[in-house]
């Protein structure tokens, strides 16, 4: 368990800089598959809140497909949030911001919160966090929250990382948040690799 989270990824980015080894990302290649899942589906003049952007490196792939609505990237390490504001300053529709998700609301007026890997280290009250997280950002959101985590069903565990069972994730969000709920578990991030995280779609009312 890592006792202090914001210290942990200084340390990475003091060591490894604007990089996704910073993020705990073996490679660059498996931060866009998993930006490639967390924005299917989402219209792309959808405004987006990229919660724990870590380095807003979302933002470029968003860019890239298309997507012209307004992006909030929010960040506890205030390194990354200051390193988004210097690359893309250019932005006029991009914003950053340093953000507690316990402590700190998110603005209204957004339609979609995707949220990427800030699941993934263990800490003293994993599910707690998930809920309240999931719970505060649907409230806050037009349309939905998309978001990954680690699964249980792995072929080996780290002993630094947090697994949930995803249908034990999937019953409180159908029962406790909405029941407009979507699972994928089928998807690899590197070539040969094995399917060891999930991704999440929580929306407010059925898309037909």
């Amino acid at each position: 368990m890592i006792v202090d989270l914001k210290a942990h990824y200084q340390k990475l980015y003091a060591k490894s800089g604007d990089s996704p080894a910073s993020l705990q990302y073996a490679c660059s290649e498996s931060q866009r598959v998993r930006f490639s899942i967390l924005s299917e589906g989402i219209d792309k003049e959808a405004n987006i809140i990229d919660l724990g952007c870590g380095l807003a490196d979302m933002l470029p792939f968003l860019r890239e497909k298309g997507f012209t609505g307004k992006y909030l990237g929010c960040d506890f390490v205030p390194e990354f949030v200051q390193r988004a504001k210097e690359k893309y300053q250019f932005d006029d529709l991009a914003q950053f911001q340093e953000f507690n998700i316990i402590e700190d609301e998110l603005p209204e007026g957004y339609d979609y919160v995707l949220i990427s890997g800030i699941f993934n280290n263990k800490i003293s009250n994993n599910l707690d966090f998930i809920h309240q997280t999931l719970t505060k950002s649907m409230h806050k959101v037009k349309v939905g929250i998309v978001f990954n985590a680690m699964s249980e069903y792995v072929q080996y565990q780290d002993d630094e990382l947090f697994y949930v069972n995803p249908m034990v994730l999937f019953d409180f969000c159908k029962t406790k948040i909405t029941p407009y709920v979507v699972l994928k578990h089928d998807y690899i991030t590197k070539p040969s690799g094995f399917p060891y995280e999930f991704t999440m779609k929580l929306m407010h009312k059925a898309k037909l």
